[in-house]
Parts: C-alpha cells; structure tokens; sequence
C-alpha cells in the first residue's frame, strides 16, 4: 500500500509503527456552527481512508477531535447570550447528526480540547522549559528560530513563510512567525489556571497534546483539509518534535479544496452550503459517490448538475443490485457450468483490480470505475436463467467493494419495480405533453437498467433484457 506523504512529496510504501495496526489523527471540527460541504469531504475522505484500512485487515485507531474553546465560539456564545460550553455541546450534537447522516463512521474517540487542559499546559511547560518557548504578559509563544526545521511540510523556508503570510503585528513576540501556545484571559473569556496566570490554549497545541497523549509520542497518519498544511500542521509538528524529541508522524495527508460552481465557497459570494442543506435534497450515499469520484488530492467542483448525474449513475449500480436480488430469488439452485465457472473466476479478477487502485493512495476514483465495470459485467451475463450461486457471488462483490466508500450496502427489494413502474409513468405523461425527446431519455434510462418497453394495445409492458 502507497501513501502521498505531503512532508516527501512522495509516494511511500505504508508500513505501519505497530504491525497490523494503523495510529490515525485527523483535525476535526471548531463547533461553533454546522459543518459545510468543503469540510464534509475532509470527514468522507479520511471515514473512507479508516474503512478500506479496515477492509484490508488492518486495526485502526482513529482519533478526531472537537476545538470546544477558540475565538469563534466565544464570539458565537457572545452572540447568543449563552455560555461557550452551551455552544459546545449544542454543535456537536448537530456535527454528530450530519455525519451520521452522512454515514461517517463514529471515530474511535472525540477529543475535546476542554478536556484535555491539565495536559496541554503541561506540553506548554515542557516547550518552556526546554527554552522552545517563552512567556510575555501572560501569554505563551512557541519560539520558531529554536526549531531548525521549521517549514518542511510547507516546503518554504521561515523567510519565505513570513513574506507570504498574514501575520498579526505583535512587538511583545521575539519573532513573527512565532506562534501562541497560551492565551491571557481577556475580560469575559472563559479561562483556566496555568503557571502563566489564567488563560486559555492555543489553536495548534490542542492537536499535539491529544494525538500524543491518545495515540503515542510517533502517529502513522496524521491528516486534514489542504488549508491545514500552513500554518496548523506546521506548528503542529514545530512543538511536538520539539518536546518530544522524535517525529511527531510518519505519514502527512491533505484532502484538497472543494469549489462550488467553478469558485471558491464562500458566503460573501452566497454560494455556501451546509451538509444539511445538501442532505435534505440527496440521499448520503448519493453525496459519498460525488465526493469520492474524483481523488483526495485533487481540486473538485461542487455543483448540484453534478450531484445529478451521482444520483443517476448510484441508480445505475444499484439497478444491478435490484436485478442481481430478482434473479437470486428466481433462479436455479444449481452447481455452474463452465462458462459460468469462467465467469466466477472472472469476477474475482475486479476484486484484484480493486485492491490494486486504493493501494495507490487510496485511489477512489479508480476504485469506483471498476465497480462500474463490474456492473456492466453482470448486466451483460447475469440473467434469470443463470446459476443462484454465480448471483449470489455477483452480488456480494458488489456489495463488498461498495462497503470501504460507503455505499451499495441497502436493498432494492420492493422498490425496484416501484421505480421502474414511476418511470414508465413519466415517459407517458411526456409522450402526452410531446416532449419526446424525455420520453426517449426515459427510455433509454430503463435500457440502461437493464428493461426493455413495449408498447402494445394493452398498455406498455416491460421485461428484463
């Protein structure tokens, strides 16, 4: 298996710290407000990474925390005239509500940074103590000239980072880059003891401590969104190899943008959507196909004419599924003849194939053409008069290489025809209003499925091809 390491910018073969096991960490969400799609392809990218782990037979501990103190929840609990914890626990109980809808799978364990305060000031302590850091007023920096390999995951030297970035102009800090570890209270915020006066933590030293504390001093992967890269991980790894000594993690994995229509999500441009929104008008696995279709590390373009054509083509794999159930229940309980033995042998050939393209730094993309090429292989040979056993086999492949991306895993059972009987129905009314150029969409749409019209005196019938 190859992972792209953004700390190499190479493929590596994996090769996990503790054999059998993987040690995973990726940022989770600031719980101040509901999760955006952008987000929600980080959450399906890594959900997915963890599930064809587990596929392959690998045991994963997966850590994702929750940022349940930060500038934007207090200024949300300002707002609301409530308490920051209120917000807190009111977002992630709706985080944990669309991701479930959205069929992530619950992390081994949710972190929260509150809960985590003895431990992170005594990582701030230890940086301090070590002379990587430094205490001004209250509040705590992390010394960047003491750590010699400052930038290199963002592959940009400290000049560089510093003429490129945003900086908040702060004479009290011995350097620009340098980054805040602790925070003085400032009136109204909430704030806990430390050796420094009361305070609250910074954004990257939360990470730090939980992944250290919860998966070991060395990770395997640790992971987020491509906006992590600088400054986040960079700190991230700043304050970890500084105390602790060692690498902080092996492999570094970045989910790139999502767009929407060709630009970049934002709400000044009003093209901003939740994963709710998105939820309420598509079904989860129609909205996994989407975001898995292109590769994590690639730019892809939201739009809801490409969530459109997610539904037809999960329609069209699962029109197999509903075929493959309706010749289980009809066909003969046989042995197979030869040419279905050729068949069967065949059919173990895209599970090879599967496996071949997510080894490659889990390849989805790949992955889900040949899922589509194997449901083209069984519309194509599969038919009542087929072996149940050859079926049977059919659709458990099917159904096996849907399960790391998270989908196919529903029936059809009882719907198929209802669909089929709708779409007639459509073509009808079509033909009626002349639209025959829908009517013919609708037509070929059935083909695809696998049902052929015909149009008697009675009425049109269907059968399956």
């Amino acid at each position: 298996m190859k992972i792209y390491n953004t700390l190499t910018r190479q493929k590596e073969e994996f090769k996990p710290i503790t054999e059998g096991e993987v040690k995973m960490y990726a940022c989770g969400p600031t719980v101040y407000n509901y999760f955006h799609i952008g987000n929600a392809r980080t959450f399906l990218v890594f959900d997915t990474i963890r599930r064809y782990f587990e596929y392959r037979g690998y045991k994963v501990n997966f850590i994702q925390n929750f940022t349940d103190i930060d500038d934007k929840m207090i200024k949300r609990a300002n707002e609301e005239g409530v308490t920051v914890k209120d917000v807190a626990e009111k977002y992630i109980a709706e985080y944990y509500k669309d991701a479930d809808g959205l069929k992530i799978q619950r992390a081994t364990y949710n972190p929260r940074a509150t809960e985590y305060m003895d431990e992170i000031i005594k990582f701030v302590k230890d940086l301090v103590d070590k002379g990587y850091a430094y205490a001004v007023d209250g509040d705590v920096y992390f010394d960047t000239t003491k750590f010699e390999e400052y930038g290199k995951l963002s592959h940009q030297s400290i000049e560089d980072l510093e003429a490129g970035a945003r900086i908040d102009i702060d004479e009290r800090k011995k350097n620009p880059m340098d980054f805040a570890l602790w925070k003085a209270q400032k009136p109204g915020e909430p704030a806990w003891e430390s050796p420094w006066g009361m305070g609250r933590p910074g954004w990257h030293i939360e990470c730090s401590t939980m992944a250290c504390n919860l998966l070991g001093e060395t990770i395997d992967i640790h992971g987020g969104g491509a906006d992590l890269v600088f400054p986040h991980h960079e700190n991230e790894i700043a304050q970890s190899e500084a105390r602790n000594e060692k690498p902080f993690a092996n492999y570094w994995m970045h989910v790139a943008y999502l767009n929407v229509n060709n630009q970049k999500m934002s709400k000044s441009l009003n093209n901003f959507f939740t994963a709710r929104e998105i939820l309420e008008k598509y079904d989860a696995e129609v909205v996994r196909l989407f975001m898995l279709s292109g590769h994590y590390r690639n730019p892809i373009n939201f739009s809801l004419d490409l969530l459109d054509q997610a539904k037809s083509a999960l329609e069209r794999m699962y029109n197999a599924i509903g075929n493959l159930e309706h010749v289980i229940e009809v066909a003969e309980d046989r042995e197979l003849n030869g040419a279905e033995v050729e068949l069967s042998n065949n059919l173990d050939k895209f599970r090879e194939r599967y496996i071949e393209v997510m080894d490659d730094d889990f390849n989805t993309a790949d992955g889900i053409s040949v899922i589509f090429d194997l449901v083209r292989e069984v519309n194509t040979n599969i038919k009542e008069t087929s072996a149940k056993k050859l079926a049977e086999k059919a659709l458990n492949l099917i159904r096996e290489l849907g399960k790391p991306l998270g989908i196919l895993e529903k029936t059809t059972k009882g719907n198929i025809d209802e669909e089929i009987e709708r779409l007639i129905e459509e073509r009808q009314k079509a033909r009626k209003e002349k639209n025959f150029a829908l009517a013919d969409k609708i037509r070929d749409d059935l083909k695809a499925m696998g049902i052929i019209l015909e149009d008697t005196p009675q009425g049109v019938r269907w059968k399956r091809m």
